[in-house]
């Protein structure tokens, strides 16, 4: 059976089941009591049951009214989500951040205690790729990506712009061998075996630690399955043989016992490039508001003694 249901007869059956009256249920709606049972007859000849009995009291629903209301109810508000999406004024401003806890998510934090009267949906894609497809379909209204990795120039109703750079730290257990250090250079980590299971072939996160191995000769592993943060501290944490790479800005937390040392690593610091993009037709007014807070408070890039592989854009 194809129904095609009408939103303003499903509103109208959600408000009599309501009101327990049709004449009420009118009243709410501003049409005739006519109109109302019109309707309802009308709903009721399509789906082929009664909906509602008429009692001394008014209006009661029937068992199959009863079933059939929960779903009437999720299809208004369906239809006010979609009617929303495309409100931009209306709708919260949607950024896609890289991870939970590192830069990017602290900018955003940042953003929404400087104007909290705008809604902020904070969501997290996989890639780049996907960020640029939620972008053009409008699904989001920014991302924060290391732009632009070999061979994946932005398309030109892609904008951009660097925010910041994330300095990286070295991370490592009590036991390892680099854990007593004030602060390690690029080329005394040749021949550490750095660990990095989230590391993903094809991403422009991977493309980054490519070209970090590529020019100092590094060691850095992605094996095993990516268990998340927790695991990979634990893991750090009991073994002295590894250590892994953690933005100095990712807010960590780990058992006391752990002893996890957090070292700068120096000559040159290597920092991840965060820019933020957006599709140049994007009409949302809150996203004028985000680049012009990130332009005010999002630290500088390309500092001296700093490391980015060439292909990042200077944005």
């Amino acid at each position: 059976m194809d129904i095609g249901l009408d939103l303003d007869t499903v509103r109208t059956f959600v408000a009599a089941a309501d009101a327990g009256r049709f004449q009420e249920a009118a009243a709410q709606l501003a049409v005739t009591q006519q109109a109302v049972s019109k309707r309802i007859a009308g709903l009721e000849r399509d789906l082929g049951v009664r909906l509602f009995t008429r009692t001394a009291r008014g209006a009661e629903l029937t068992i199959d009214g009863q079933a059939f209301l929960p779903h009437a109810r999720e299809l208004l508000r369906v239809a006010e989500r979609a009617i929303t999406s495309v409100r931009t004024g209306r709708r919260p401003l949607r950024v896609d951040v890289i991870n939970s806890r590192g830069a990017a998510s602290g900018l955003m934090r940042g953003f929404h205690r400087g104007h909290a009267e705008i809604d902020l949906d904070v969501l997290m894609l996989f890639d780049i790729e996907t960020a640029v497809a939620a972008l053009r379909s409008g699904a989001i209204d920014a991302s924060f990506r290391a732009v632009a990795a070999p061979g994946r120039p932005l398309p030109a109703d892609i904008e951009s712009v660097r925010v910041v750079d994330e300095v990286l730290q070295l991370l490592t257990g009590p036991a390892h061998a680099l854990a007593g250090a004030r602060s390690v250079t690029v080329a005394q980590l040749a021949g550490h075996r750095i660990w990095m299971p989230g590391i993903v072939p094809g991403t422009e996160w991977a493309a980054y630690y490519d070209g970090l191995v590529a020019e100092f000769g590094l060691t850095i592993e992605a094996t095993g399955p990516n268990f998340g943060s927790d695991v990979l501290l634990d893991t750090v944490a009991d073994t002295p043989a590894l250590a892994t790479f953690m933005g100095e800005q990712t807010r960590l937390v780990w058992p006391a016992g752990h002893g996890l040392r957090r070292i700068p690593v120096t000559d040159p610091t290597p920092v991840y490039p965060h820019s933020l993009i957006w599709h140049r037709d994007n009409p949302h007014p809150a996203l004028a508001a985000l680049r012009a807070h990130l332009a005010a408070t999002a630290a500088g890039h390309d500092a001296a003694g700093t490391w980015t592989p060439d292909w990042v854009s200077p944005g």
